[in-house]
């Protein structure tokens, strides 16, 4: 039986999610699976009006995604994609997941399997967002790639003080956000300034990141959860009609529909995924993962540094 890497308690009508994947709490699909199957617990459950996520491990929220994942995604693809030829297979894959048996029977059990991955976090965040709950992202630490895209998918973020990192960096390792960042952080920031952090890779302190808008809130490390239960109960008594329906007109009105944006972003992950500059790219950042001391490696630099400074790999053909 898998560990669960995901737990919850309520108080009232707030829920608390705790995610706990150690040693590094990275985010993973197992991990995507068990956040899945809790947002669809919530539809209809009207005892919880607002949630919380935040990390069980001391300064970690989510590292990031687990990049040797990303990279077995890849595995059997055949060469570069093109982004049309990408986009095409993701719409072929959704038709057969369509299919009674086909997820379990046939995709599963090929590399579309990662590909489906992708389509399963953006309908997991879409969840989110169109649910008549108040989601709240507690960061307690350390937030990139996927963290930080989770982060984005909440309603309100409030970040804990400290030297703290969040941000999308996979510029750095030769691929793209592929969880909605391109597409929440252009909505929360603007195209230009958003465009700016995710070509430089840019890591920023909670400070940094509150200034750009990235964050709504910074706290003393003793007093986030406290507060983010607080405002978490506070969103639990607003109506959730209304809730639902802020969420849509905030969502879905007030730029282009967001299916369309992520379809985009899938197709461009895939496409730049499969090149082989960005396979090595991700190789060679995995084994320096892999190399680094399991013993609380977020209290250092060493799974920082390759995200600010990149492989050694070439990242031009």
């Amino acid at each position: 039986m898998a560990v669960k890497t995901i737990h919850s308690e309520q108080s009232g009508r707030v829920l608390t999610v705790r995610f706990d994947n150690p040693p590094r709490n990275f985010m993973t699909t197992g991990m995507v699976d068990e956040l899945s199957a809790l947002v669809r617990g919530l539809e209809g459950d009207d005892s919880v009006g607002a949630v919380v996520f935040t990390g069980a491990p001391d300064e970690v929220f989510i590292t990031h995604f687990d990049v040797e994942e990303i990279l077995a995604s890849t595995e059997g693809v055949g060469g570069a994609l093109s982004a049309t030829l990408a986009g095409g297979a993701l719409k072929t894959l959704g038709a057969l997941e369509r299919i009674p048996g086909a997820r379990s029977g046939v995709i599963d059990r090929t590399p579309a399997a990662g590909l489906m991955a992708l389509r399963d976090i953006h309908d997991l965040f879409l969840r989110m967002n169109r649910l008549d709950k108040v989601f709240i992202a507690a960061i307690n630490g350390l937030a990139l790639g996927g963290g930080c895209e989770l982060a984005l998918a909440c309603d309100l973020r409030l970040m804990a003080e400290g030297d703290h990192r969040i941000g999308l960096p996979e510029v750095t390792i030769g691929i793209i956000p592929g969880a909605g960042g391109s597409q929440r952080m252009t909505r929360a920031l603007g195209p230009s300034r958003a465009l700016e952090l995710m070509l430089e890779g840019t890591i920023l302190r909670p400070q940094e990141a509150l200034e750009v808008g990235l964050v709504h809130r910074v706290l003393a490390s003793e007093r986030l959860l406290e507060e983010a239960g607080e405002v978490a109960e506070r969103m639990a008594r607003r109506s959730p009609a209304a809730v639902a329906a802020l969420k849509r007109a905030v969502y879905d009105g007030a730029s282009r529909s967001l299916e369309d944006g992520l379809h985009i972003e899938r197709a461009q992950l895939l496409a730049v995924a499969s090149t082989d500059v960005a396979r090595r790219a991700m190789t060679a950042y995995a084994e320096q993962v892999r190399a680094i001391s399991d013993a609380a490696p977020w209290q250092d630099d060493s799974l920082i540094e390759p995200w600010q400074q990149g492989t050694a790999v070439k990242m031009t053909d």
